[in-house]
């Protein structure tokens, strides 16, 4: 009787722990696949940074030729600081006759 019973305690701690490593694996393959994403997105992200990077790259290319071509040709010049300058929004639609 003692043996039996401390064989079903046992089977059911055997159980319970079975039923605990399959819940952990199912986690870990949820977590392995949100993984994937995260490194899936974060690959697209540098691409397109470095994609970006380069866009920027050029214009600035652009930029330089274009300031030296209009030198060139002796067009005077102003240059503008944007970042001192405050955004300002401003109506482009027709006058309102109040």
């Amino acid at each position: 009787m003692i043996r039996e019973r401390l064989c079903r305690e046992y089977l059911e701690e055997i159980d319970r722990l079975e039923r605990s490593l399959r819940e952990l694996e199912d986690e870990l393959v949820e977590l392995r696949m949100q993984l994937n994403l995260k490194v899936d997105e974060a690959n697209r992200l540098a691409i397109e940074n470095a994609s970006l990077r380069h866009r920027i790259e050029m214009m600035e290319r652009r930029e330089k030729r274009l300031v030296e071509f209009l030198r060139k040709l002796k067009i005077p010049l102003i240059y503008i600081d944007e970042e001192r300058f405050e955004d300002v929004d401003v109506d482009l639609g027709p006058d309102s006759k109040d």
